[in-house]
């Protein structure tokens, strides 16, 4: 289809379109009823999507007299719809967390899935509503925080304009007038919002958030060539390495979820993957030191 008639489309059609592929992508088979539960649009309107849609892409879908369903074609092939494991992993992590409901994600037959459990962080709704508020029109907070540094909590004024997470935990990141310097501050942490301050920096200011360092790994230097192989093609690596690029300020963050400790043993087994670049990496966030690289 030409873009230009692509951008004709109303949104909701072409939403419904990219619905009917993610079905057929992943489920293989689509009715009516399936789009009349998930948008709430009447038997006729779905009625008149799929019968768009196959004047659309005819190849991609027929319909099955015994099954009384639309089943995938043969030479299927996506059109509105970007196939896209990570974000099928997501929804499937949504619904078993009980982020969503089965009936409000597009997996219709939801496999048997289990995971690691995630200790929840206990994080105010009404201080993070007033951390979204101050990012947006730009205001500093005064709050009571709780470091790890000190017995009590203490006050601080900080300028808040984006959110991190480390994989466990969410984290604002924000400027402190206090310590002069931009910092991550844990949100289950603030224990209140007491006033709203006027703002000193600017989210510009904040390089190791707008600065990008590449984390460049590879499989460990030990592990036979059949191991590494594996490896190569567990992530998906270019001439036996990968480039990930991740914003100074969360690298720290990144070397512990993937458990890359630029100071890798002899054990291949115990860290799989190993970080090329490391003195580089470390060099750039003043931790060589400690590292000991």
């Amino acid at each position: 289809m030409k873009a230009e008639t692509v951008r004709k489309m109303k949104w909701g059609v072409e939403r419904r379109y990219e619905f009917i592929e993610f079905r057929l992508y992943w489920e293989g088979r689509i009715n009516r009823a399936d789009l009349t539960t998930v948008f709430g649009i009447s038997t006729p309107q779905a009625s008149m999507d799929l019968n768009a849609y196959i004047k659309d892409a005819p190849n991609n879908l027929s319909y099955d007299k015994s099954a009384k369903t639309y089943v995938r074609g043969k030479k299927f092939k996506a059109r509105y719809f970007r196939p896209d494991p990570e974000e099928y992993f997501a929804q499937l992590s949504a619904i078993h967390f009980g982020l969503v409901s089965s009936e409000q994600s597009w997996i219709k037959t939801v496999p048997h899935v289990d995971a690691t459990p995630r200790p929840e962080r206990d994080v105010d709704s009404e201080i993070l509503r007033e951390f979204l508020s101050a990012i947006r029109e730009r205001v500093a907070l005064l709050i009571v925080y709780q470091s790890m540094s000190t017995a009590e909590p203490s006050r601080r004024v900080i300028e808040p304009h984006a959110f991190a997470s480390d994989g466990f935990r969410w984290h604002v990141r924000a400027y402190s007038q206090k310590d002069e310097e931009f910092r991550d501050f844990v949100l289950s942490r603030v224990r209140e919002i007491i006033d709203h301050k006027d703002c000193v920096s600017s989210p510009e200011q904040d390089l190791d958030w707008s600065t990008e360092i590449i984390l460049e790994i590879a499989p460990h230097p030990h592990l036979s060539p059949q191991q590494s192989a594996v490896i190569q093609q567990d992530y998906g690596m270019v001439k036996g390495s990968k480039k990930i690029p991740v914003r100074k300020a969360l690298v720290f963050y990144a070397l512990q979820q993937m458990r890359l400790d630029p100071r890798y043993g002899e054990n291949p087994l115990g860290q799989q993957i190993v970080l090329l670049n490391a003195t580089d990496v470390l060099n750039e966030i003043n931790m060589a030191n400690e590292w000991g690289c």
